[in-house]
């Protein structure tokens, strides 16, 4: 059960950092059109509320995903290519249910833009997420020092690591 509930608080944190991000990228997008006269100011609060939403939702899609395709990876053997493209898919399967629900021929149209866009993002998400993890990783090692270098060697096998054999 613990295995559970660290995969859900996983896919929540998550959910969370990813609607951090989305939010702010919906408020610039909104203050972008905005500036050029596309929409009212008075949507700024609602291009952010669709970021957090949307951001959230990609995220923990994003993360159950992950966990079902490459569960028993570390993140140090997981390639950023391979990483971003799970992003795209988690992303873009939360516009999946609009692409069932319209059968329109326009509306597809700029469901598969949105798409795109959403799976783009969902992808940088992602390639940022992993480059976290693991500057994350690389600074744990570093506190840690010799200590983690040394563990589980023999003395003699220290001398030769240290002598370069």
């Amino acid at each position: 059960m613990k295995k559970w509930l660290k995969r859900i608080r996983g896919a929540f944190g998550m959910g969370l950092t990813w609607a951090a991000v989305w939010a702010v990228v919906g408020v610039i997008v909104m203050v972008v059109t905005t500036v050029l006269g596309l929409y009212p100011a008075s949507e700024i609060i609602e291009g952010a509320a669709a970021g957090v939403i949307a951001g959230f939702v990609s995220g923990a899609t994003f993360s159950t995903v992950l966990g079902i395709t490459e569960g028993r990876r570390r993140f140090d053997e997981m390639s950023l290519p391979r990483f971003a493209a799970w992003g795209a898919v988690g992303s873009f399967l939360l516009a999946l249910p609009l692409l069932l629900l319209s059968w329109d021929p326009l509306a597809l149209d700029g469901l598969f833009g949105i798409g795109g866009v959403v799976a783009l993002m969902g992808a940088g998400s992602a390639a940022g997420s992993l480059a976290l993890a693991r500057r994350a990783d690389d600074r744990e090692l570093l506190e840690h020092g010799a200590d983690v270098a040394d563990i589980g060697l023999t003395e003699k096998e220290k001398g030769e690591l240290l002598l370069g054999k």
